[in-house]
């Protein structure tokens, strides 16, 4: 028996161990785990999100971003140095979550679109592209199940408050 990945590719980190694996050419055998049971909070449990917290959220994401640039990549072509890392991995997975929500997180960042097109051209268009296939399409998934999100919303609320 080979390698078995259990992955979710919603989440960041399976993405990020997705691609590490396809790109070193490991074999593994796939088996697919849904983790959120095609559930995503909030806006796909089909609830509103505030002004207010939207606000705050991008202000964050804005911060981030801003540090990821500044104190991370600096002026090398990867956040650990002149080759792809996990670490790119890892950050540009979790970057495509607010992309696929419409996020446009590299726009007036040319230098952090450019260490995403790089990150894409050191994995592969095909592979970058089928790993976050899931992710970009997640915001044009219908909304959740009423029962499921009669059960996730209090605990999704208490999360996000």
């Amino acid at each position: 028996m080979g390698l078995e990945l259990y992955l979710d590719l919603l989440s960041q980190p399976c993405r990020a161990i997705y691609i590490f694996a396809k790109k070193n050419r490991i074999p593994f055998e796939m088996r697919t785990v849904e983790l959120l049971k095609g559930v995503m909070f909030p806006v796909f449990l089909g609830e509103p999100v505030s002004p207010e917290m939207l606000a705050t959220t991008l202000a964050e994401l804005d911060v981030t971003l801003q540090l990821l640039e500044d104190k991370f990549l600096q002026n090398k072509a990867f956040l650990i140095g002149p080759h792809v890392s996990l670490a790119d991995l890892v950050a540009i997975t979790e970057l495509m979550h607010p992309v696929g929500a419409g996020c446009q997180v590299f726009e007036g960042r040319p230098k952090l679109a450019a260490w995403c097109r790089r990150v894409e051209a050191a994995v592969g268009e095909d592979l970058f592209r089928e790993a976050h296939e899931v992710i970009l399409k997640a915001k044009d998934s219908p909304p959740a199940d009423p029962i499921i999100k009669q059960k996730l919303m209090p605990v999704v609320l208490a999360m996000i408050r």
